[in-house]
Order: C-alpha cells, then sequence, then structure tokens
C-alpha cells in the first residue's frame, strides 16, 4: 500500500509526466479496479479498515494517529489460525511499534515486522519487532528487501504467508533519490522529489515481483496493491473532484489492482465498486481459514467471486464516514530515536500509553456529525457536514459522472430517501459498535 498516492498518480492513467513501469504493466496484466475505495480520506483509518475489514470508525480510529483497539480480529491473527506466517514492513500508524503494545503488530498478529510508527523516508529508523534498528537505503527499497527476507525463510519452509507491504511514500517530507531526480529535471523540483519517490516505490515493487518469479511463487502468490486515500495537492486525482480528506472521488478513489496469474490469468478490468474493507473478507475467503469468533460485523465484502469472474454485480452498499474528531500526531523519527535511547539505558522508560482498548465515551446513536457517503451500484450519494440537524444530500452517477458535476437529487428524491435511510441506519450500526456491542 502506498501513502497519498493519488488515483490519477499513475502511468496507465495517462499522467504526462510520471514513470511507473511496473504499476503500468500490472495494471495491464492483472485485474484492475477502476473504482477501488480507501474506507477513508486519511491514512490511518483506511489501514485499520485493511487490517479487520471493518469501518474505522466502530473501533474510534477517527483519523490520522489514532489506533485500532486490541479486542479488533486482525486479518493476521485470522490467518494465523490457518497456518500462515505473519509479516508486517513499513508504515504502521495504527499504534505504536513498541513490543510491550497491545496495539502493536506483533499484539495484532504478525510474527515478524520492522515497521514505523508513521511515514519515513530513506535511512529510516525501523522497528524490528520492537527493537530499533539504524537502515540504510531509500525508504521503498529498505521496506521491500525486509519483506523478501521473510518471504525467503517462508518459502524455504514450504510455509503459506502473509506479507504486508505498506510504502512510506509518496507522503511528504519528498526526499527523492539523485537517480530518481534526473528522471525529472525537467520539472519543478517539488515534483521532481514527489514523482522521484512514486518511481522509486514502483521500482521497489518490480522488485519484489521479480524476486516472487526467482522462488517460483509467483503464480501463486496474490499481490494486492492499493493506495491509501487520495491525492495531495501535488498529486493528481485523474480529473475527478476533491482531493486527501474529503469524500468527493478524489479524496478515497484510489489505484488498485490484483496480480495473481493462476487465477487471473487474462487481463481485466473491474468497474464495480470495491474497496480497503473487502480485502480482510476476501484473504479469509481466498486462504479458507476458519473464524472461530468473527462475531464483529463486517463492512466488507469477499471479492473471491469477482476475481473468479462470478460477481456481475456488488449487492451490498459501502459507507463511508468523517467522524469529526482531530488527528493525532506521530514523528516516526522522533519517537524512534527515544525508544533506541531507552533500549541503549540512557532515557528512562516512557509512561505507558492510555490502555486503548478501554471504552471511556459514549456516543448518541442518533446523531451522525460530520460528512458521510453512500455507495450503491452507480450512485453516490453524498451527505455534507450535518449543521442544526439539517444537510442537503447530493446524488451522483458515477458510471455517467466520476467527476461529480451532476447532482442528481432534485430528479430522483425517491432515490435519495431510500440512501439517506439506509446510510443512517448504517451509521446508528457503526456508533453501536463504537460504543462496545460488539465486544459484549
Amino acid at each position: 500500500m502506498a501513502d497519498d498516492q493519488g488515483w490519477g498518480d499513475v502511468g496507465f492513467r495517462g499522467h504526462k509526466a510520471l514513470k511507473t513501469p511496473v504499476l503500468d504493466e500490472m495494471a495491464n496484466s492483472g485485474l484492475r479496479f477502476e473504482r477501488f475505495y480507501a474506507a477513508a480520506p486519511v491514512c490511518s483509518p483506511t489501514r485499520g479498515s485493511v487490517l479487520t475489514g471493518r469501518h474505522p470508525n466502530r473501533y474510534g480510529c477517527f483519523s490520522w494517529g489514532h489506533t485500532i483497539r486490541p479486542q479488533e480480529l486482525t486479518i493476521a491473527e485470522a490467518l494465523q489460525s490457518a497456518g500462515y506466517a505473519t509479516g508486517h514492513f513499513g508504515k504502521w500508524h495504527v499504534g505504536p511499534v513498541r513490543a510491550d503494545s497491545p496495539v502493536s503488530p506483533g499484539a495484532s498478529g504478525f510474527g515478524e515486522w520492522m515497521s514505523s510508527p508513521n511515514f519515513f523516508e530513506n535511512d529510516p529508523l525501523m522497528s524490528r519487532n520492537g527493537k530499533v534498528v539504524e537502515t540504510r537505503g531509500e525508504g521503498s527499497q529498505v521496506t521491500v528487501d525486509e519483506a523478501l527476507d521473510f518471504i525467503r525463510v517462508t518459502t524455504a519452509r514450504k510455509q503459506p504467508f502473509l506479507a504486508v507491504v505498506w510504502f512510506g511514500s509518496p507522503h511528504a517530507p519528498h526526499q527523492a533519490i539523485e537517480n530518481d531526480l534526473r528522471l525529472y529535471r525537467d520539472q519543478p523540483e517539488k515534483l521532481q522529489h514527489f514523482y522521484g519517490e512514486i518511481t522509486a516505490m514502483d521500482r521497489a515493487i518490480g522488485n519484489l515481483r521479480k524476486e516472487l518469479r526467482n522462488l517460483g511463487i509467483a503464480g501463486n502468490t496474490l499481490l494486492w496493491y492499493n493506495s491509501d486515500n487520495g491525492a495531495i495537492p501535488v498529486g493528481s486525482t485523474g480529473g475527478l473532484s476533491g482531493a486527501k480528506g474529503d469524500l468527493n472521488e478524489g479524496g478515497i478513489r484510489v489505484p488498485a489492482m490484483i496480480e495473481w496469474p493462476s487465477r487471473i490469468p487474462r487481463p481485466r478490468i473491474e468497474h464495480l465498486p470495491c474497496g480497503t474493507v473487502d480485502i480482510y473478507p476476501t484473504l479469509i475467503d481466498v486462504a479458507g481459514a476458519k473464524i472461530g469468533r468473527q462475531v464483529q460485523p463486517l463492512d466488507g465484502i469477499s471479492l473471491k467471486p469477482l476475481i473468479e469472474g462470478r460477481m456481475k454485480r456488488r449487492l451490498k452498499p459501502m459507507g463511508f464516514w468523517v467522524y469529526p474528531e482531530r488527528g493525532i500526531a506521530v514523528q516516526s523519527h522522533r519517537l524512534l530515536e527515544e525508544m533506541a535511547a531507552e533500549q541503549a539505558g540512557k532515557i528512562p522508560p516512557a509512561a505507558p500509553p492510555p490502555d486503548p482498548g478501554k471504552i471511556l465515551k459514549q456516543y448518541p446513536e442518533d446523531v451522525f456529525p460530520g460528512p458521510a457517503a453512500w455507495v450503491y451500484d452507480q450512485y453516490k450519494l453524498l451527505r455534507p457536514a450535518m449543521k442544526d440537524g439539517m444537510a442537503a444530500s447530493a446524488l451522483f452517477d458515477l458510471l455517467k459522472d466520476p467527476q461529480e458535476k451532476f447532482d442528481l437529487a432534485s430528479r430522483e428524491p425517491s432515490r435519495v430517501a431510500r440512501m439517506e435511510s439506509e446510510l443512517k441506519a448504517w451509521q446508528a450500526s457503526v456508533i453501536r459498535s463504537l460504543n462496545g456491542a460488539d465486544y459484549r
């Protein structure tokens, strides 16, 4: 998963400057999603949705820097129970990367991890299973190299694996290496570094794909790629409205594709709405994992029938909701420097943070502040933040109008009323989860 790569920040969408040959090849040889949605328009909540298959508001991961709850069942825990080796590599950002944290990668089901609390650049400090280590190299390649070490070990012992590779690019500040800057000397300096980071990430993905082939496992390895939210100001939405931070298409529609040669032998382009909430149930289905305690409601669906060419329509709508809670700053380098100093005995250990599993607040189940959206089939209901209990929803036909220029609400009041009712019912369900109903 990329960090802040917009829907248009790829070569295969006709970008005039950006070079992404590996992603272009994957998009033209595998299953390319045209309408793939991040669960949220910012990073941490989307990452929580990948891990759980649930909308992040259900467990209070409202914005950047918020954590998941330890009560949540993660994809790593589920696949561990099915005999998979599990590893996390790169940006975490849904909890601390301390070994004793109840929401670290290790506590969340990852047997091996080399992770950063948030985004990172080149030569990053990382936490390897809770121990701070210094690395050398371009940030995306450092991440892939660690993942490949894990993959080689598991392949040698003939064990299936889940490798979660979350890049720190192309999140600002952008610091491309010299060889990648040379490709973009005709661009403004700010764009040189932004484009260079994406090209470096693209190259690292190419090295990952190459090694999967060298190991003889590429054919039966599902490689799923996407970004965590829409474009930042320096990036491209590919003509979609909005950007990172909002619920217009440019804020939540992201580049995504699956490469799986044994199951997807020919290139396909998919126009059904899909999203990060679908990753968890899809992988559970593909792996045949038996979940004995999946009592928590899922917001995603298994896309295995779609992968197999048997899904013609998505019957379950997709809900989006930005709850008005501020983000929490997480400075990776500073936090890891402090951890390293603690581990070297130079400073005393930091006080543990509040228990992320303790539910301290109860939210009203009939009040739904903040903007929300409801996507069903070709239609999208977009409801702005409510003021004094009132908000006029807009309705868009995304197949005919992906730029969301033409509001159909006045023409189709019955559809608007039905979708608003479904959205409110879903939001009430989310609040019940947020208040702890799923853990009782």
